[in-house]
């Protein structure tokens, strides 16, 4: 069987996504065309700081939430 017909499924935000083996939280926001900055990521409940996001891999049937960080007045 070859490598790149697996893939891990998620929850994103609620929606099921299909990612690569491997994929870290910081591929997985480039991959939804977001803007680091104002975003904010938890991984089943708990928060990922940024600076992890690169070492913190992602495992089948996670719950990802992505929030974005609104600024008010």
């Amino acid at each position: 069987m070859s490598e790149r017909s697996e893939v891990v499924h998620l929850s994103v935000n609620g929606d099921e996504v299909a990612v690569e083996p491997g994929t870290t939280v910081a591929a997985l926001v480039s991959d939804l065309g977001l803007e680091p900055r104002g975003i904010a990521v938890a991984v089943d409940g708990e928060v990922v700081t940024r600076r992890t996001w690169a070492e913190r891999a992602l495992a089948p049937g996670e719950r990802v939430e992505v929030l974005s960080i609104a600024q008010g007045g």
